[in-house]
């Protein structure tokens, strides 16, 4: 049986592999389209299935822990921050963030004068 999308299948294992499994469907599509052949997303989503090409995933971004917090840090300041003279009210805040695959941690730390 002849293959109806065999042309196609070149194209876009060609376009896959140049850019180095980065590109998925809509961008192969969107390529295709720039070339002069305009396929359908759904054709060129159904030639990577049969063809078996993936497109590498995004890394997930950080997201707000989603777990079980503790408890609550005391109120002291009851939103008094002024204070008479150095040292008398510090404050500091912990923030987290991913840079190439290692957590960091951030916490600055002002004394409110």
């Amino acid at each position: 049986m002849e293959d109806k999308y065999k042309d196609e299948k070149k194209m876009i294992t060609k376009i896959f592999h140049k850019h180095k499994g980065r590109y998925g469907y809509r961008r192969i599509t969107l390529e295709i389209c720039n070339q002069g052949y305009c396929i359908n997303h759904k054709t060129v989503l159904k030639i990577m299935h049969e063809c078996g090409l993936k497109c590498m995933l995004r890394r997930n971004r950080y997201r707000s822990y989603k777990g079980e917090f503790g408890e609550a840090a005391p109120n002291l300041l009851y939103r008094d921050f002024e204070a008479e003279s150095p040292n008398q009210k510090w404050v500091t805040d912990v923030t987290q963030f991913s840079l190439f695959g290692l957590k960091y941690y951030l916490s600055p730390i002002m004394d409110l004068i």
